[in-house]
């Protein structure tokens, strides 16, 4: 089975040592974010677990940790460094110190195991077309070997998103259209291929792989092994996407990202990370009188039979 890290929250960034504590006691409790007290116990094991995707804008705090358990378990990194600065992205590192924590990853899993995120992409407020181009490039160019493959998506204005950041927009289709071109150009100079996800078919005839971010021959080619998954895996109707199992939580982001879906009201995430304890077996919080674990069904999905790898 595939466990996701990165659709709720960023773990490697805020909750490194909580992480390695998970891995080193073999199990973690997730909440279900809709019915809280309905936990779900996961076992961590690499017998087991055929790989951890991580997604992060900040992977430099989990790093001391990699030699670690860790080490033990097949990876699949995305890490999003965007154009933007401290005005919608304000708790986010400098761009350099992102970029070296990216590489020294890469050194470790390998270019196809660890994939770019430029997104979400958005126009308003100073950012444009040329202002991304220009941004694009400089990354672009500082991940030359080191990734073969950058994720892109539009904005899409949840009214949260309205309410935070006032006066950004998602680009129209022809304006898409006339941005991503000259991404394509810039990606491929540097060996680097663009793919996108849940943006439709329009952008594949400038060259963009449209199949999905996280598809399972992503991580096939990540982890070098076939993978052999149940047709009901796939999460999403809208993209082909192995998402995996989320240990994460939503509102326990510290980036606080203005552009943000997974953070419902900075006040709210700052009393979850109150509640955060690095030995608990929960991301925030301890067990509570009412909870109903059950242990979930976890299933390999490597495939045994002779593979081209």
């Amino acid at each position: 089975m595939i466990i996701s890290t990165g659709m709720r929250t960023d773990i490697p960034a805020f909750y490194a040592n909580w992480f390695d504590n998970r891995l080193k006691d073999g199990f973690v409790f997730v909440r279900n974010p809709y019915y809280k007290n309905q936990v779900t116990k996961y076992i961590l094991n690499p017998s087991v677990i055929n790989c951890i995707c991580f997604c992060t804008k900040n992977p430099t705090p989990i790093i001391p940790y990699l030699d670690g358990e860790l080490s033990k378990y097949r990876q699949f990194w995305f890490v999003t460094i965007t154009a933007y600065s401290k005005d919608y992205e304000p708790n986010v590192p400098d761009k350099t110190k992102v970029i070296q924590a990216f590489k020294e990853i890469s050194k470790r899993v390998g270019p196809n195991a660890i994939g770019w995120r430029y997104d979400p992409i958005f126009y308003g407020n100073g950012y444009d077309k040329q202002r991304h181009i220009e941004e694009f490039t400089k990354i672009a160019t500082a991940l030359k070997g080191y990734t073969n493959s950058c994720v892109i998506s539009i904005l899409d204005l949840y009214e949260k998103v309205k309410r935070n950041a006032p006066g950004i927009y998602p680009p129209s289709e022809s304006e898409q259209i006339e941005l991503v071109k000259e991404l394509v150009k810039i990606a491929n100079d540097n060996g680097i291929k663009i793919r996108s996800c849940c943006e439709g078919t329009h952008l594949a005839e400038l060259g963009v792989d449209v199949s999905g971010c996280q598809t399972k021959e992503v991580i096939e080619n990540a982890i070098e092994l076939n993978l052999k998954v149940p047709n009901n895996k796939n999460q999403r109707g809208v993209c082909n996407c192995l998402l995996g199992s989320d240990i994460g939580a939503y509102n326990t982001c510290g980036h606080l990202c203005k552009y943000c879906y997974a953070n419902m009201d900075k006040q709210v995430v700052l009393e979850n990370i109150k509640k955060h304890n690095p030995n608990s077996p929960f991301l925030i919080g301890e067990s509570e009188k009412d909870d109903k674990i059950t242990e979930a069904k976890q299933l390999s999905y490597i495939n045994s039979q002779l593979t081209l790898f």
